[in-house]
């Protein structure tokens, strides 16, 4: 498909990108009111775009192997609903929620603090990154080791490690009791005043994990086909609502480095989660994961390396660009090998067509 029809996919991300800059630079005015002030907004804002997405390339990805199995109309909810869940929940609410339960302030006073004490906002919720990183960590390190440990799994991009780690998964659990002894590893190396909240944001962590996929395995096919269909796209989006809370967490917490403004932030990372949307829609709609036979090993590999630098940094600071390179890293190497392979399979034209 050419350039110019993959368009469509992104027209709508291109508008609220527009209007995130408009809006960014709105909130600029507000704040600042100088030309400078407007500018340095609206230039913060198209980093936190580009940061998000570069970030979340292995979620568009892991999202697609999702949507392929929804219906029509729920893969139009995740964009319409999920962007708004993504948008307003994850990047607005939900920061305001962490910072009103660790402050013990009630959530008004928390938007008031976004809004007029923005430094003291901004020292309260990267204070919370323990607990986040413990729940964040704890859910993506299953999302991970759910895929490899998966006996069913035939396919393999590093053949040494996942058709062992497909063995491995004939035992009942086995990720679940890996990741609980992660878990307790690295609370051992947190400072001991948070050794507690970080275990028990841990086990919520888990928790979320299996739940969702409960509820997932209680939507499953029966005998009424059609409303068991679109019962199992309700589970998927649930799922991938929480996936991307998941993965939101380090952008949120790493956007502070470049502003304290809640709202900024909100814009600037909202506008990228709108663009991995659409990529998402892109690749389940054109088939590239077909075409592309060892993306999504390199997806999840990703995914697993975000879980290790989550749970790491609640001992250690690990920088955002780390973490980007890290995803893209794999992305772009199983990118490779997937075009390789297609590469040796394509039968050379002289021998399909001799004589031309």
């Amino acid at each position: 498909m050419s350039g110019a029809s993959r368009f469509h996919y992104f027209k709508n991300s291109i508008f609220v990108t527009v209007a995130g800059l408009l809006l960014g630079a709105a909130v600029g005015s507000y704040y600042d009111g100088t030309a400078s002030g407007i500018a340095r907004t609206v230039f913060i804002v198209a980093v936190l775009s580009v940061l998000e997405v570069s970030l979340s390339f292995d979620n568009a990805v892991v999202n697609a192997t999702v949507l392929m199995d929804m219906t029509p109309a729920w893969r139009h909810r995740f964009l319409t609903w999920g962007i708004a869940i993504a948008v307003f929940g994850m990047r607005l609410v939900f920061p305001l929620v962490v910072v009103s339960l660790v402050a013990r302030v009630s959530p008004v006073e928390a938007l008031r603090l976004a809004a007029f004490e923005p430094n003291e906002y901004a020292r309260i919720l990267t204070s919370s990154h323990v607990v986040l990183g413990s729940f964040g960590g704890a859910f993506l390190g299953m999302v991970c080791l759910k895929y490899f440990f998966d006996v069913e799994k035939d396919v393999h991009w590093i053949q040494l490690i996942e058709s062992r780690l497909a063995k491995l998964g004939k035992i009942e659990g086995v990720e679940l009791g890996l990741m609980m002894l992660a878990i307790y590893g690295v609370s051992r190396m947190v400072p001991q005043q948070e050794a507690h909240a970080f275990l028990v944001a841990g086990i919520f962590g888990l928790v979320t994990f299996v739940g969702v996929g409960g509820i997932g395995a209680a939507m499953e096919l029966g005998p009424d086909k059609i409303r068991d269909v679109h019962r199992a796209s309700a589970a998927n989006f649930l799922y991938l609502e929480v996936l991307d809370a998941s993965f939101s967490f380090d952008g949120v917490i790493g956007a502070f480095a470049l502003t304290s403004n809640l709202f900024v932030i909100a814009i600037g990372l909202g506008v990228g989660a709108m663009f991995v949307r659409s990529l998402t829609v892109m690749l389940v709609e054109e088939g590239t994961l077909a075409s592309y036979r060892y993306l999504e090993h390199g997806a999840f590999y990703a995914i697993g390396a975000l879980a290790f630098l989550m749970l790491a940094g609640t001992v250690a600071d690990v920088p955002e660009v780390v973490t980007g390179l890290v995803g893209a890293g794999f992305i772009a190497v199983a990118l490779w090998s997937s075009v390789r392979y297609n590469s040796a399979r394509l039968p050379k034209v002289e021998e399909t067509f001799p004589g031309r």
